[in-house]
């Protein structure tokens, strides 16, 4: 099972910035949709942002401070997270999916905001 390799978590400020990364290893097939999920205990896994055929989705709750974006040549997706708040703080999981409708799913980075 290919497994998404996510970084760049961490432990910040609120107003601070952090950048995920995603890679898929050995994976030479191009994904379709790519994006970024969170999940905070207790509650459902949220979609943060997501990238498709040259389009891109934000929930509202980012929208102006998060920025997605692909490297397609080499399987990867960025999320620059700027003016972060105590809510951003979540374990936050890459996804993608491929022409088979296939769903991958990295193993999470935890994202900590001090208020």
């Amino acid at each position: 099972q290919v497994q998404l390799v996510e970084s760049g978590g961490g432990f910040v400020q609120a107003g601070e910035s952090l950048r995920l990364s995603c890679g898929a290893p050995g994976i030479i097939f191009p994904f379709n949709d790519m994006g970024w999920y969170r999940q905070v205990p207790g509650k459902q896994r949220e979609l943060v942002a997501i990238t498709s055929g040259g389009g891109t989705n934000y929930v509202d709750s980012v929208k102006g401070r998060f920025t997605i974006s692909r490297e397609d040549a080499k399987n990867t997706v960025y999320l620059q997270m700027n003016s972060l708040k105590s809510a951003d703080t979540a374990v936050y999981y890459c996804y993608a999916n491929d022409w088979r409708a296939r769903e991958y799913w990295g193993q999470g980075t935890q994202v900590t905001v001090s208020p």
